[in-house]
């Protein structure tokens, strides 16, 4: 019988996460799957672990919060170590339904693809109820990282996805405050890695309490936009440098064009000298930015170098025959 680790990040969600907890199958595809939970209490001060253990799942604790892309990572290392074949992540506020674990492992089950994240405006008709300005925030996000992975996604922040052993063996994030935009980003750069969206009824508003990583829409989108122009400049980075390279060179460029068309109009410097010397800042801004392209493009391919060290240890050390306590 093969495996799913279901990662639930809880932070005071006691009035929800024994019932979701609960509500979780035991297997999947006709006992072909086994599901066991995992909650990554990041430092509640209510009765959350109590009640997760009550449940039934396995919990890790953390001293203070973490936030939730360090308990989503922690799951993930939870996981590899109780070598599964797949994961799913779900929120522990009680916004999704377990019921639909099953619709999003199906195309991993069956191979056709990686990973697979639930979409709450794929489908108009499934449209959650929320306040406008977080649908509109959630698009802006969603058309940024499409832009950046070359691939056009409706929902890139929804917490509820499932992956497959090959997809936690890729996994190395960096971002603690959260995890959703980062993960399509350093995924979407591995050619091993398919993804899909499909469209998943959510609710929109939590039942009880307030989300920790969206309760406020000014610092969530400045942090998670940190995160994705972080991940960007990682893993495209002649893209990033190169953009702001042209970007300054062009300005430098019109300046100077100003610069010299006036001295032969007029026939002196005197009245447009800032042009000329804004110009040249500009251009050798430029030329930094274009410095710091190849030297992160050097640095990115060590990086992809070092996750495939990673990954190939991760293999060895979580799934090889030296795992299963066979002498090779």
């Amino acid at each position: 019988m093969e495996k799913c680790v279901v990662i639930i990040p809880a932070l005071n969600e006691e009035k929800t996460i024994g019932k979701l907890i609960d509500a979780i199958p035991k297997t999947l595809f006709e006992e072909r799957v086994s599901l066991e939970v995992v909650v990554i209490n990041d430092g509640s001060t209510d009765q959350t672990a109590d009640i997760a253990k009550k449940s039934g799942a396995f919990v890790i604790n953390h001293n203070r919060p973490q936030g939730v892309g360090a308990s989503f990572s922690e799951g993930v290392k939870e996981a590899l170590q109780r070598r599964a074949d797949y994961a799913v992540n779900i929120d522990a506020d009680g916004q999704m339904d377990p019921a639909d674990i099953e619709k999003l492992l199906d195309p991993i089950v069956r191979g056709m693809f990686d990973m697979v994240t639930a979409s709450r405006f794929m489908n108009k008709e499934l449209l959650p109820q929320m306040p406008k300005i977080k649908i509109w925030g959630n698009k802006q996000v969603a058309r940024m990282v499409s832009n950046i992975v070359g691939k056009r996604y409706c929902d890139v922040a929804c917490g509820f996805r499932a992956y497959n052993r090959e997809t936690l063996l890729r996994l190395n994030l960096r971002g603690r405050f959260t995890y959703t935009q980062e993960t399509f980003i350093h995924l979407a750069n591995s050619s091993h890695i398919r993804i899909e969206e499909i469209p998943v009824c959510i609710r929109g508003e939590r039942e009880y309490g307030k989300s920790r990583v969206a309760s406020n829409v000014f610092k969530y989108g400045v942090r998670s936009g940190s995160i994705i122009l972080s991940a960007f400049k990682d893993y495209q980075p002649i893209r990033f440098f190169g953009g702001l390279s042209l970007f300054f060179l062009f300005v430098g460029s019109m300046l100077e064009i100003v610069f010299m068309a006036h001295y032969f109009i007029v026939g002196q410097f005197r009245d447009y000298l800032w042009a000329g010397l804004t110009g040249a800042f500009m251009a050798l801004i430029a030329m930094i930015f274009f410095v710091l392209m190849i030297l992160s493009d050097t640095l990115g391919k060590m990086i992809k170098t070092e996750e495939d060290i990673l990954y190939y240890n991760k293999l060895n050390t979580y799934y090889s025959k030296k795992a299963d306590g066979i002498d090779t």
